[in-house]
């Protein structure tokens, strides 16, 4: 065994144990299991929702389209930095609202404000599609990250298997505590990580920032423009406006709200997050430099741009423990991800439709075991996917945007809340955005040739949620049927 599969099993190990230990002492019924009694103050909120922010994607993706795109990968930079703003005012509403109610899942939010169990399971069935492929991202991560970074000592699809193992047992018996526990240590480790690369990497091989843009610059002359076609600045600023809108909407950014203990904590973290993006400029400063230092990476290859730097640059120890932070950006989110999915579905699916007179204490023994079904679901898509990380991830945000309308209106108060105007605008976003994205492989243009090159461009999930917007606002006017006076809570 060498010395970075030593160290990669150390943290495969330590995340185990660290994530069982978090349940010592505390009786888990469904709603400390899911939302930790509603009691995380703004430290461990903030490691928390941040944990889910900086996952595998940001760690191998943003540094893999930072090589091979260029500017289009500040895209994120812009809709994280606009999702903060809207934050700001949302999530504290969203927490008050979420213990006006009792929330405890995601699909609760939509069922509960609304008084609709119809919209509650759509929001259901929505929120369980969509986190097939961020799981899929994750665990896609999670094996290259360690087949990588152990030199190949453990395959893909074994790194794959164990990191769904101990985020099924960690999950399983200690819920969100367990997820939160893990990323305490892991926003420590990463922090370390990707301010070290990210000030060693351009001083060592180019001898600081300008030379290293100016070496890109000449060697890929355009590399930090936006291309006329495809990425250009309509995808960027249409994909801009479409994260932002729904950066909150990912079921498992939106219950760790459920678990804030105060409105001043939830709005703390509205405040502090952006601090976490300059993490994401090293990742993207690690990949720029690598376009100097290792030359050539084509297609999928590039996702793996910072461990080829990486092993160029360091002995086997430093890269097994780049891998182990690496690792633990995937176990967090996927942890929460396998939260989320299973208690949606015990909650608001089987309890909804199958078994409504269930108890909570037969509700979380389903949730518990809903976990290894869902994640194995998740993997067989993994094994059948073969799509690079952003695109995947992209698609995943534009389905969950399709609730943004109801979201938005459910955070007003004493306003008429008409639930068939707006289930019909989401039936018919989601058929748009699976018409143009699986149907037309997400090119904008194939599915409507007769649009503008410029329209074309846009990103195809705000076209749906256009759409979406317009159907409910034209149903509602023309119609009053399904109208429901709710008053939400202050």
């Amino acid at each position: 065994m060498n010395s970075a599969l030593l160290i990669l099993t150390v943290f495969f190990v330590g995340a185990l144990a660290i994530g069982l230990v978090a349940k010592r002492g505390v009786e888990m019924n469904l709603e400390e299991w899911s939302i930790a009694g509603r009691g995380f103050g703004v430290v461990i909120s903030f490691v928390l929702i941040a944990g889910e922010i900086f996952s595998t994607y940001s760690f191998l993706g943003a540094t893999g389209w930072a090589y091979a795109k260029g500017a289009p990968v500040f895209y994120y930079m812009g809709c994280a930095s606009l999702a903060f703003v809207i934050g700001y005012w949302t999530l504290p509403r969203l927490r008050d609202i979420a213990q006006e109610y009792q929330l405890v899942s995601f699909s609760d939010y939509f069922e509960r404000v609304f008084n609709s169990r119809m919209l509650g399971a759509m929001a259901a069935v929505i929120g369980l599609g969509a986190m097939i492929p961020l799981l899929v991202i994750q665990m896609k991560g999670l094996g290259i990250i360690v087949h990588e970074a152990s030199y190949g000592g453990l395959s893909e699809t074994a790194a794959i298997w164990a990191g769904l193992a101990i985020m099924v047992a960690y999950i399983v018996v200690s819920g969100i505590r367990g997820a939160a526990t893990v990323a305490v240590v892991k926003d420590v480790l990463i922090l370390i990580v990707a301010l070290s690369l990210a000030a060693y990497l351009p001083l060592h091989y180019l001898g600081g920032y300008a030379h290293l843009f100016e070496t890109i610059e000449r060697t890929h002359p355009g590399h930090f423009n936006m291309p006329e076609t495809g990425l250009n600045a309509t995808w960027y600023n249409s994909t801009v406006l479409l994260v932002s809108l729904g950066y909150f909407l990912f079921p498992h950014a939106f219950t760790s709200v459920y678990a804030i203990k105060t409105r001043d904590a939830a709005r703390k973290n509205a405040i502090m997050m952006p601090l976490y993006q300059m993490l994401i400029v090293c990742m993207y400063i690690v990949g720029f430099t690598a376009i100097v230092v290792v030359p050539g990476l084509t297609g999928s290859s590039t996702d793996i741009a910072l461990f080829a730097i990486a092993k160029k640059s360091f002995p086997a120890w430093v890269v097994g423990v780049i891998g182990g932070a690496g690792l633990l950006t995937a176990l967090v989110p996927g942890a929460m991800i396998l939260l989320n999915a299973s208690t949606m579905f015990s909650k608001n699916l089987v309890r909804g439709y199958l078994l409504p007179h269930a108890s909570d204490a037969v509700i979380n023994r389903i949730a518990r075991i809903t976990v290894p079904v869902y994640a194995l679901i998740c993997v067989t898509a993994l094994f059948s996917s073969g799509a690079s990380m952003v695109p995947i991830s992209l698609f995943a945000s534009n389905l969950l945007d399709q609730l943004f309308p109801a979201f938005l209106l459910g955070l007003i108060p004493r306003v008429t809340k008409r639930v068939a105007p707006l289930a019909l605008g989401i039936v018919v976003g989601v058929l748009m955005l699976g018409y143009v994205s699986l149907g037309c492989a997400g090119d904008f243009a194939r599915a409507f040739p007769f649009l503008p090159t410029w329209l074309a461009s846009v990103n195809v999930g705000l076209s749906a949620l256009a759409v979406n917007v317009i159907v409910v606002s034209t149903t509602a006017c023309l119609s009053r049927v399904g109208a429901r006076p709710i008053t939400v809570a202050r």
